[in-house]
């Protein structure tokens, strides 16, 4: 069963439009995880226009289920990420000035740059994933990913949610052929070991998609979608749909 990470920062962003405490992010980490879900995941970036390197210290201790942290892999996040000594560290090549995720690391390009990160956080015995895009991750940065010390892939799937949302989606040759990179980026990585996870994009229209054409994703972390359907839902209703496309075998 694939488990559910739930990404906090769009209630951080709506906290500091007001410049207050409201919602109260400790609070609703204990909600969250209260309704069954797997983990937290935060994105504290360089401008703290959402999560703060200080909101990540105090909600560490509250987190009960897998704590992940992601986050382009400079020395103030390095550090947040040894102090704070989280399950899993996601590393994003999102620089500073980015909205947002929009890129995979190019392994064999940067693979210098990511030895010695994932030698460091390997030294913190830390669970490392890294962020690709599918169409560009082959099976020599699989291997190049397993011998630097990877542990898993995150699939940046921003394509894959684009091409399913178009009229007739399921059907169109475009869908079929961003599902058949996913699942050969998927194979590659299998074979070489590496674990894998997925994000970016997945709501509850594309995720039963997703997993149906690759059932071998043990993690998906999902946030911007999961916080515009509480609005529709409700934040328990929508955690249950979230977990119940997750969980189910036949990915309904």
């Amino acid at each position: 069963m694939t488990q559910l990470s739930v990404n906090i920062n769009k209630l951080a962003t709506l906290r500091n439009s007001r410049g207050k405490n409201n919602p109260d992010l400790s609070s609703w980490v204990t909600r969250i995880e209260a309704e069954g879900v797997h983990g937290i995941t935060v994105h504290p970036r360089p401008d703290e226009r959402h999560i703060r390197y200080q909101d990540v210290r105090v909600l560490r201790p509250l987190v009960r289920t897998e704590f992940n942290i992601e986050g382009y892999p400079d020395e103030a996040w390095m550090r947040l990420v040894e102090e704070v000594q989280p399950a899993q560290a996601t590393l994003v090549p999102d620089p500073p000035h980015a909205l947002t995720s929009d890129a995979g690391w190019l392994v064999q390009a940067q693979a210098s740059t990511l030895e010695a990160v994932v030698k460091r956080l390997k030294r913190q015995r830390l669970r490392v994933s890294l962020f690709v895009d599918p169409k560009t991750f082959s099976t020599e940065d699989a291997r190049i990913a397993r011998d630097l010390g990877v542990d898993r892939v995150e699939l940046y799937t921003e394509a894959f949610a684009e091409a399913h949302a178009k009229p007739e989606a399921l059907n169109s040759p475009a869908l079929i052929e961003q599902l058949k990179a996913y699942r050969q980026a998927a194979d590659q990585a299998l074979a070489c070991g590496l674990g894998l996870n997925a994000g970016h994009d997945l709501n509850l229209e594309n995720l039963p998609t997703l997993l149906q054409q690759i059932p071998e994703i043990q993690e998906v972390s999902i946030g911007h979608a999961l916080i515009c359907d509480a609005l529709n839902y409700g934040m328990v209703e929508t955690l249950r749909r979230y977990l119940a496309a997750t969980q189910s075998p036949q990915r309904r």
